[in-house]
């Protein structure tokens, strides 16, 4: 069967979760009467505490079918049951904590190919925080908050794949990543940068653009226009040095094409005349 792509809800945490969250409430609406949501503790080391906060969050805003779903092991990751269980999911919302409990333990997995194959059959898939970063195929581990850019400060991983030619960064403003990511921008010139502030997401469509939904910003970083950098192993600590690097910061109100590299208005659903420039 061909795959039909679904739609990405890539949160960069702490989101509002009081009943007037605008992400929240906009993740409840893209869900269907009867629609089984899944929320997947894996990342925590608190599935119980997170689970059941997220389980009364979304029952309040009127999700009537929603469950809790733990995959702490490998083994678990690996019982066809627990596969199963994703598989019958609409959507699966990935809580926040540590990216690679997400990775480590799904990878590989048949849990794992379920996420995907949910996603490539018409579903939803939801992340917060870490399970915001897992999305694409090459994750953001590590990296210096709140201080300059420095070439080798970086640590990526592989994440889930779910999306390619994109590193994801979440608490982006609030923690001061904005040097992280364009480290991994330069040290990646062919993909795009996407930071995502705190109570601020990005909507994928399965056509690959995205739409701003939350109240902060997206910081996207486009590694293609880079004329020159100063990205080696030899002198590690040197300040980053990056010419020709282009960064777009996109409120609610604003999109992108991945595709096409392109920002958009989503009220007039037009492009800005500057991107043809």
């Amino acid at each position: 069967m061909e795959d039909k792509r679904g739609y990405l809800l890539i949160i960069g945490g702490a989101e509002d979760k009081t009943e007037g969250s605008v992400i929240l409430r906009h993740a409840a609406g893209m869900l269907q009467e009867g629609d089984l949501l899944m929320i997947l503790t894996t990342a925590t080391e608190k599935p119980e505490e997170v689970g059941q906060n997220y389980l009364s969050v979304f029952r309040k805003l009127g999700v009537k079918n929603v469950q809790t779903l733990d995959i702490a092991t490998r083994d678990a990751a690996n019982d066809d049951a627990i596969a199963e269980k994703i598989a019958r999911a609409r959507c699966v919302f990935m809580t926040g904590g540590d990216q690679l409990r997400i990775t480590s333990i799904l990878g590989g997995t048949r849990a794992g190919a379920a996420l995907k194959n949910l996603y490539n059959a018409g579903g939803i898939i939801m992340g917060t925080s870490a399970g915001a970063s897992v999305m694409s195929s090459t994750m953001i581990v590590n990296g210096n908050d709140n201080e300059p850019a420095k070439k080798c400060t970086l640590k990526m991983a592989p994440g889930l794949g779910l999306i390619s030619g994109v590193i994801i960064d979440q608490h982006f403003d609030q923690r001061g990543r904005f040097g992280r990511l364009l480290c991994g921008v330069a040290e990646n010139p062919e993909t795009i940068g996407v930071g995502i502030d705190e109570d601020t997401s990005i909507k994928v469509f399965p056509d690959l653009h995205f739409e701003v939904i939350g109240n902060n910003a997206v910081t996207v970083i486009d590694g293609s226009t880079i004329q020159s950098s100063n990205v080696s192993e030899l002198n590690p600590d040197e300040i980053l040095a990056i010419v020709g690097v282009r960064a777009d910061i996109l409120p609610s109100g604003y999109g992108y094409d991945f595709l096409n590299r392109k920002v958009m208005r989503i009220n007039t659903n037009e492009y800005k005349s500057d991107q043809n420039q």
